[in-house]
């Protein structure tokens, strides 16, 4: 289902749906031509299950997008969730082709077929209330670290791939019970409940739209996240009603640092935060150092200015 679209700004779409696509390759270049065509950026993933992806541009030219994406009989109708950034959220635009839309790494599972229960809203509430439920955050570490819904499981997964091994190791505390899984926009969860299902797990649910459509649509007074989820673009991290979040990225490892964790000594912008610091030799820093000097000036030229200078 497509939300609302923003009225003002950028608008980013995060889309993407399981569906059989045996010629995706074919479907690389028209799709790239037209993104760039339109003045969109983001990336988008091409497999032979469909489609997934984040791009951002000017409103119309996302909607002419989407619009041509679900004009292929072969796609069809996506699942959409917009939002605003005042900020290109991305500078580059990519197609890429893949043998999987998000990576698992189990062969024979089928989302379209096997997916859980989607639920939505209140009724979600409900069912993760129930102390019957068992409640599964099916993110990485690093997202869940920032925010999630109370009492849910972390499996300390560090890539998706992980997932599979850890439902195999905690089979004998999810059997017999209701279980409730989410992610960011719905793609992982859906794949997540069709490989529960496909184990032999029935009572099986999932988040529609995820935690996005969740944050989206949910009234305060009836929000149950706690925290900001993360998102794979320069926003790093929104709230409630997908406001900007306080998180920020570190360019040396790609993961978020809270604004606690930036007030740290060891949190230097583009060169290291508390999370890689000691992973990173000297030399590592040194260059990440050059690497945050050449950005700066890069966006200095950007914005007119120039060293020595003035606008």
């Amino acid at each position: 289902m497509i939300s609302s679209t923003p009225e003002r700004g950028l608008l980013v779409a995060a889309l993407y749906k399981f569906v059989p696509l045996p010629g995706f390759r074919d479907l690389r270049q028209p799709l790239l031509d037209l993104c760039l065509q339109l003045g969109i950026r983001g990336t988008l993933l091409l497999a032979e299950e469909g489609i997934n992806g984040t791009v951002a541009g000017p409103r119309a030219a996302v909607a002419e997008l989407i619009a041509w994406l679900e004009a292929r009989n072969e796609i069809g109708r996506l699942d959409v969730k917009y939002a605003e950034a005042a900020e290109a959220p991305f500078h580059r635009m990519k197609v890429r082709l893949k043998q999987e839309i998000v990576t698992l790494g189990v062969e024979g599972i089928d989302p379209v077929g096997e997916a859980g229960i989607r639920i939505r809203g209140e009724e979600w509430n409900q069912l993760i209330a129930d102390p019957e439920t068992v409640v599964i955050d099916t993110r990485n570490d690093y997202e869940v670290k920032l925010g999630t819904f109370p009492g849910a499981l972390d499996p300390g997964t560090q890539t998706f791939r992980d997932f599979p091994s850890w439902v195999a190791a905690n089979r004998d505390r999810l059997e017999g019970r209701k279980i409730a899984m989410f992610c960011t926009g719905g793609i992982r969860c859906e794949k997540a409940t069709a490989l529960m299902r496909q184990s032999g797990f029935d009572d099986v649910y999932h988040l529609d739209g995820g935690i996005l459509r969740y944050l989206e649509e949910m009234p305060p007074e009836e929000n149950r996240w706690e925290g900001e989820c993360f998102v794979f673009d320069e926003r790093v991290a929104v709230r409630h009603g997908l406001e900007r979040g306080e998180a920020r990225l570190c360019r040396a490892c790609r993961r978020p640092s809270t604004l606690e964790e930036r007030q740290s000594p060891l949190f230097v912008e583009g060169i290291s935060c508390v999370h890689c610091h000691d992973e990173r030799t000297e030399a590592d820093r040194l260059r990440y150092r050059e690497r945050q000097r050449q950005l700066e000036l890069a966006a200095r030229r950007r914005s007119g200015q120039h060293m020595g200078g003035r606008k």
